[in-house]
């Protein structure tokens, strides 16, 4: 019995340890809720110059900045639904122009085997830019090319091909009003193993084309501008009930946002009380139950109550009252029987 007690108490206090463990920003949550209460967001960068392998490149990074434009809004519903910040607004400005303002380098990066550009901006033009907006950080994201070895399976998945392939990813970065990073995307607070979607592959290999040539060897293929478009135009419904956004850019938001909510710790917590408020709302109901049928119940001696009226024929004492003989017996019998079916009416 003690070892089970040990034991319970034990993985109480792992569980309460790691239930604080689940801050993704750099800095403590109480720090960040004191420090950082006005979220700017700005426009989605497009980073032309990263490794985007597509043979029509020209065309593909416009097609990128279009989608931008046309999901950016999104990002900054998602992220006011959260409530983690007081307030979280856009910032104007061109992105192409802001990008190349703000940014001092791109570094190809593999961390705790996750592959991913990491941006460095300038903490002079951010404090500007902090300023002129009253902003006490800023959300800058980047849509960007990058290439990582990766296993594609076939269509029958009897089959894969395990090789480089080029895709689109989104790097995140919450700096500041000096420029440090207080929070990042890919987010290397969570637990292993790490995670890192890409928003979309470039490329594809063509195991259909070997199949009919009867050759082992597959060929990666570019997906067309047109194919392209086509997998960013799927959409799904708007958090804030605006336009439909693409359904890949909304699920690498998620992925984003998740990560930017503030912890809740196991024991101790606001969430505590509203379990506690569940147990008695659950026995609310189950003392209405107990009365249910505790009403029948009395229910049931009421018609054995009934019988009682079999005092009634007791109630012949009633008879006593024929003591007034002079009156006649006839008019006792009459009420006898008037008394009679009274009985059976009940």
């Amino acid at each position: 019995m003690r070892s089970f007690l040990k034991l319970a108490l034990l993985v109480a206090l792992t569980l309460s340890t790691f239930g604080c463990a689940h801050n993704y920003y750099n800095i403590p949550q109480e720090t960040l809720e004191k420090k950082v209460k006005t979220v700017g967001v700005a426009s989605l960068f497009t980073d032309a110059d990263s490794d985007l392998r597509h043979p029509d490149k020209s065309s593909l990074v416009a097609l990128i900045q279009t989608f931008n434009a046309k999901n950016e809004k999104e990002l900054i519903a998602r992220l006011r639904s959260t409530g983690t910040f007081y307030s979280v607004r856009p910032v104007d400005g061109d992105p192409g122009r802001l990008f190349s303002t703000l940014l001092q380098n791109r570094e190809r990066r593999e961390d705790a085997g996750v592959t991913y550009n990491k941006y460095f901006y300038k903490k002079d033009e951010v404090r500007r830019l902090a300023a002129e907006n009253n902003l006490d950080a800023l959300l800058l994201v980047v849509v960007n090319g990058i290439t990582r070895t990766e296993k594609v399976y076939a269509n029958n998945l009897l089959s894969y091909l395990e090789t480089d392939y080029n895709f689109l990813a989104l790097s995140a970065e919450l700096v500041d009003r000096d420029g440090e990073i207080i929070w990042e995307y890919p987010n290397f607070k969570k637990s292993l193993p790490l995670s890192y979607p890409m928003l979309l592959s470039l490329q594809y290999p063509d195991f259909d084309e070997a199949a009919a040539n009867l050759s082992d060897k597959v060929d990666v293929k570019f997906k067309t501008i047109a194919g392209i478009t086509r997998a960013l135009a799927k959409t799904e419904t708007s958090v804030s009930n605006g336009p439909p956004v693409s359904s890949l850019y909304a699920d690498r938001f998620d992925d984003m946002i998740s990560l930017m909510k503030k912890y809740q710790p196991l024991f101790g917590g606001k969430k505590e009380t509203a379990p506690a408020a569940a147990p008695t709302g659950a026995l609310e109901p189950a003392n209405p139950a107990v009365p249910a049928p505790a009403n029948p119940a009395p229910a049931a001696p009421a018609p054995q109550a009934a019988p009682a009226p079999q005092e009634v024929p007791q109630a012949p004492a009633v008879q006593e009252a024929p003591a007034p003989v002079p009156q006649g017996i006839q008019e006792p019998a009459v009420r006898s029987e008037e008394i009679m079916p009274e009985t059976p009416a009940k």
